[in-house]
């Protein structure tokens, strides 16, 4: 098994290798499009899965990144929604409460999480209190600071 997971692959757009063989890419989708700015976006992922039900064994990884959709509020047409999907209004504190716990389980004690986040529509603090893991680090990035990686560290078994 390879040590990383990255179980919201999306187009891998923060990976300095995007085809970087230590990680599994996970997604729930596959697609391809061209944005409006001519760009080609491809979700390719290793595994078809969603966050919320991982198919991997308790303790699998040394590293997990969870980069889920941040938007409750997206059109199906608009390259936003193309690029990085979208949460359920309904359901969105649920599900990511899921991926969280989904995160964790796979996880292998002292293994690290790396979380990726925007508050454009939902404030960070409200995703922070879905999971009942303390962050170590926490790091604001982007225009006006929207954008947060927060790493947190499972504890040993």
């Amino acid at each position: 098994m390879r040590p990383i997971l990255d179980m919201c692959c999306g187009s891998r757009m923060f990976w300095f290798d995007r085809q970087d063989n230590r990680a599994i890419y996970s997604d729930i989708r596959v697609e391809k499009h061209i944005l409006c700015d001519g760009r080609k976006l491809n979700i390719t992922p290793d595994i078809i899965a969603d966050f919320k039900n991982l198919p991997f064994p308790d303790n699998s990884f040394h590293q997990v990144l969870f980069d889920p959709p941040h938007l409750i509020r997206a059109g199906h047409n608009g390259w936003m929604f193309k690029k990085y999907g979208r949460l359920n209004k309904e359901s969105w504190k649920e599900d990511l409460a899921k991926g969280f716990s989904e995160a964790f389980r796979v996880l292998r004690p002292n293994g690290t999480l790396a979380f990726k986040w925007n508050e454009t529509q939902i404030p960070t603090k409200q995703v922070l209190a879905l999971t009942d893991y303390k962050p170590t680090i926490v790091q604001r990035v982007g225009k006006n600071d929207k954008t947060h990686w927060i790493l947190f560290i499972k504890d040993a078994a």
